[in-house]
């Protein structure tokens, strides 16, 4: 993107309000509770496919591990597939996506919730992505598991794109590729129209756990998921501070979609788009924090009409 820019447990108090905040009605009491070791567990896989650029064999494997880890979780999974042109040449895309069903309307006319995150890594030799990849997808796979036979108003849908990154520099057409074509499907389609919020996650696993206050974001979007934030107690991993970045939200704020870039991108100076963003830099109370965070938020944007 542009200008985005042994592990160390999480500690007993995090994972009992995770619990607490999953947990609401009795009800719910077997459903898995968001879980950061389980999401840092799913990352480690999906680095151990090496480094997983758009059209490459490393990412046809993981895309195919990707859909047999949902196909566990209960969502509807369907596929977004495309060829595009890039200064290397045409590449095949594939978005992933996996839709939780919500009441709020009659099937097709549900209000959507979308959860967004890509899953492929930088073109760039042993580049294995950790962070940059490899978080959003462990993080989007957990948050699937958690989401399994839980009652929800709103359809959720949990998108996985390809070509977020750029085949070589990054320009308004060598980038995005996924989510650019997915917003103009939408748009197409109609699609736009039932979208409640977008929420994108974005190397979210560093330990040093801080998230850009991203200025092209929906400002109300973004003010409900820092008051949860706030009100959990992770003010210091929200900070109101940051800038603007073009990463996936970008294409459906464009289309008229309420966005939000969640990322951490005080990683740039240090290992970002280099070998050494590798697993050692991740923790699992980063993961911990954000799944309680965003599922908060996902209770706050149901109770929107």
């Amino acid at each position: 993107m542009s200008t985005r820019h042994p592990l160390a447990p999480v500690l007993p108090a995090l994972a009992l309000l995770t619990q607490a905040f999953l947990t609401p009605t009795p009800s719910l009491a077997a459903a898995k509770p968001f879980s950061g070791a389980d999401a840092l567990s799913l990352t480690a896989k999906a680095v151990s496919f090496g480094p997983r650029h758009s059209g490459s064999p490393a990412i046809a494997k993981q895309r195919s591990w990707i859909k047999q880890t949902l196909a566990t979780s209960g969502c509807t999974l369907s596929t977004d597939s495309f060829t595009a042109p890039t200064p290397d040449g045409p590449v095949a895309f594939e978005n992933i996506l996996c839709r939780f069903p919500g009441k709020s309307g009659n099937g097709s006319s549900n209000k959507i919730i979308a959860v967004t995150g890509h899953y492929d890594t930088k073109k760039m030799a042993n580049f294995l992505g950790a962070n940059d990849g490899g978080s959003s997808t462990g993080f989007l796979l957990e948050l699937a598991a958690t989401l399994k036979g839980r009652p929800r108003q709103d359809d959720v849908l949990l998108v996985f794109f390809d070509g977020e990154e750029a085949v070589r520099d990054w320009t308004d057409t060598d980038s995005l590729y996924g989510s650019r074509h997915l917003a103009t499907k939408w748009q197409q389609d109609g699609t736009v129209s039932k979208i409640k919020a977008l929420l994108n996650v974005d190397m979210i696993g560093d330990k040093n756990f801080r998230l850009v206050w991203e200025e092209n974001s929906s400002p109300a979007l973004r003010d409900l998921v820092w008051g949860a934030a706030d009100s959990l107690g992770f003010s210091a991993s929200f900070p109101r501070r940051g800038g603007p970045v073009a990463d996936d939200h970008m294409p459906f704020l464009l289309a008229g979609v309420k966005a939000l870039d969640l990322i951490d991108f005080d990683s740039q100076a240090t290992f970002w788009h280099t070998t050494q963003d590798t697993l050692d830099k991740l923790s699992p109370k980063s993961f911990d924090i954000l799944g309680v965070v965003l599922l908060r938020s996902l209770e706050l944007l149901e109770q929107q009409k």
